[in-house]
């Protein structure tokens, strides 16, 4: 039976189902039983294989368009689907086309200046426009079905609707619900089946979950419209629906992480990395292909609480980096299929070459972004770094900052908070940015600021100002005061990620690392005078932060003054432009530093 994309697509719609017929050619199954000894038989056993990935964020080829140069990190890692379709090619010529599927756990449409260019600057909504190089990727590579991330977000409902259009496999999201009706906006899964040599398909369901923090992070792109309700929740519903249509095995691809924790506290009824607690919580799943915690786990099993049967969760590395593999053993049992065991591990690819047939495909997209990337915009009087960002108050934050505070003083100039004091602030969202002293191009900017953030102005007082600063303390890891100090060691306490460390600018302040978390702000000033905790502020924050993202205190419930739809990337884009030049000398200074008992650390 064929499937009828345009078919399925409406009627997903409405109902928030699919079906999915594997019809390629059966492959011999080494795994056929034989009778034995002319008498008994030995039971009919089957074999598949489920590949996974996730996060890849808008990569296609293993390059970085914001060095303008191949990819490559300390260990050496390769990214992009080029190289995922040529594992992905090797898996299918060993274990038989027939007995595979290929599955994604979200973030797709969002990462890259690829992804963005075709959102954005030759966007695939336009009247004729472009078919996303993720779309013509992920098609020609022959993906059965893929979850929804939060990034798919980012650029709003129509383009994530257009490039749902574009692609020839499901999108799916059980916890992606129509706000109005609460029926599902995408579909909640698909239905796969595996002909074996046996007679009876395995029919294998595929359930899409994704993160409820959307709610919080694009907020201004799907409040009103959509709703997105916990994971756990919707696989107990869901989980039991498949199970009744006759699904032999139910794996789950979850853009959530399997941590159990949040990065927005108690702002909603819901967890963010959940995936963990849907294995432990819900009966009938085979297994999870994790996402969204951009972490590397090959194999993970997690006890079914009702059942004390063993799930496998697996995630392979974000960017395309690794190829998740689900190896199930099936045997037939009074009827019906029966899971008999099922392991999973991830393949490096960085193993393999680019596949030709891909790099051919989207050539001419990658020419055209590099480009784009490459345009000269301004100059800059002196190199800017990252590098050491997360512990010194470095000019390359203090440009973010310093646009942020600009763009936010124009912006309240008529209104009755413009003799306000503009407080702003912002992260290392990367260590490795760098502006050069000379030209300066869109890459060297974008490569700043990597996400689609926008920026808001929210009005706070000094009192929440020293309590939002506090949190973000909360980064460095307790250091004695006789201690060596080592760098590589002194961030990222509790795992807390670079970009929920906040620099701000607009006020002096001292970290004194020699103390516990939440009580290291010393000698907050403002224009060189102690900071009075009735002083009010406006401060330029983005929207990620201002909606909860991480959850500082305060800013989320702060009054609202003003919001711009358009990227603090492209803000920092046309400011350069406008301007024509940099000059740190005229906005770089040092604000704060990292302290022990008064003392400097550097």
């Amino acid at each position: 039976m064929a499937l009828n994309r345009r078919k399925f697509l409406k009627k997903s719609a409405v109902t928030g189902a699919g079906v999915a017929i594997a019809g390629s050619a059966l492959a011999p199954n080494a795994q056929a039983a034989e009778a034995t000894g002319g008498q008994e038989k030995a039971p009919k056993r089957y074999r598949f294989t489920v590949m996974g990935t996730t996060d890849l964020h808008g990569n296609v080829f293993n390059w970085d368009y914001f060095t303008d140069k191949e990819f490559d990190d300390k260990a050496h890692n390769d990214v992009g689907l080029a190289k995922i379709s040529t594992l992905v090619d090797q898996v299918r010529k060993e274990k038989g086309r027939g007995n595979t599927l290929l599955i994604d756990a979200g973030d797709t449409i969002q990462g890259t200046q690829l992804s963005y260019y075709y959102a954005k600057v030759d966007p695939i909504t336009a009247k004729g426009g472009p078919v996303h190089p993720m779309a013509q990727a992920m098609n020609a590579i022959d993906y059965d079905a893929a979850a929804l991330g939060n990034h798919e977000f980012n650029y709003g409902i129509p383009v994530l609707r257009k490039f749902q259009e574009q692609c020839r496999f499901p999108l799916l999201g059980a916890n992606a619900l129509d706000a109005k009706t609460l029926r599902p906006a995408f579909p909640p899964f698909s239905m796969h089946r595996l002909r074996t040599p046996f007679g009876r398909d395995v029919k294998v369901a595929v359930l899409g979950l994704t993160n409820p923090g959307i709610a919080i992070w694009d907020k201004a792109n799907v409040q009103g419209k959509m709703t997105f309700p916990g994971l756990e929740e919707q696989a107990a519903k869901w989980v039991p629906k498949l199970r009744s249509m006759g699904a032999d095995v139910v794996v789950v691809s979850a853009h959530s992480g399997s941590s159990g924790t949040s990065s927005y506290g108690d702002q909603l009824p819901y967890i963010e990395n959940a995936a963990g607690l849907v294995a432990e919580q819900v009966p009938g799943i085979d297994a999870i292909l994790v996402g969204h915690a951009h972490t590397e786990i090959p194999e993970y099993f997690v006890t079914n609480k009702k059942t004390g049967k063993q799930v496998v969760l697996s995630e392979p590395l974000k960017w395309g980096q690794r190829l998740t593999l689900f190896d199930f053993e099936m045997v037939w049992s009074r009827g019906c299929w029966k899971v008999e065991k099922v392991g999973s591990q991830v393949l490096n690819s960085n193993a393999v070459e680019e596949d030709p047939k891909i790099v051919k495909l989207l050539s001419d997209e990658h020419a055209k972004v590099v480009t784009y990337v490459n345009q000269v915009i301004g100059t800059n009087a002196a190199e800017m770094r990252s590098e050491e960002a997360p512990y010194k108050d470095v000019p390359i934050i203090d440009l973010i900052n310093h646009i942020q505070a600009d763009t936010v003083k124009q912006a309240l100039a008529s209104s009755e908070y413009a003799s306000l004091p503009v407080l702003s602030q912002a992260a290392a969202f990367s260590r490795s940015a760098v502006i050069p002293a000379g030209n300066v191009t869109i890459r060297d900017v974008a490569g700043l600021y990597v996400f689609e953030n926008t920026l808001e102005a929210r009005l706070m007082t000094g009192a929440q100002m020293k309590a939002y600063l506090e949190f973000s303390a909360n980064y460095f890891t307790q250091t004695a005061p006789d201690a060596v100090v080592d760098p590589a060691k002194l961030t990222n306490a509790n795992g807390t990620p670079d970009y929920n460390y906040d620099a701000v600018s607009g006020l002096s302040y001292e970290i004194d690392i020699a103390q516990p978390a939440g009580s290291r702000i010393k000698n907050v000033r403002f224009e060189g005078a102690p900071l009075a905790d009735d002083q009010k502020f406006v401060f330029a924050v983005n929207n990620y932060r201002a909606n909860g993202g991480g959850n500082f205190p305060h800013v989320a419930a702060a009054p609202m003054l003003w919001s711009n739809s358009d990227e603090i990337r492209n803000t920092m884009i046309a400011w350069v432009k406008a301007k024509g030049s940099i000059d740190p000398a005229a906005f770089a200074s040092v604000d704060w530093k990292l302290t022990r008992n008064g003392a400097p650390v550097f």
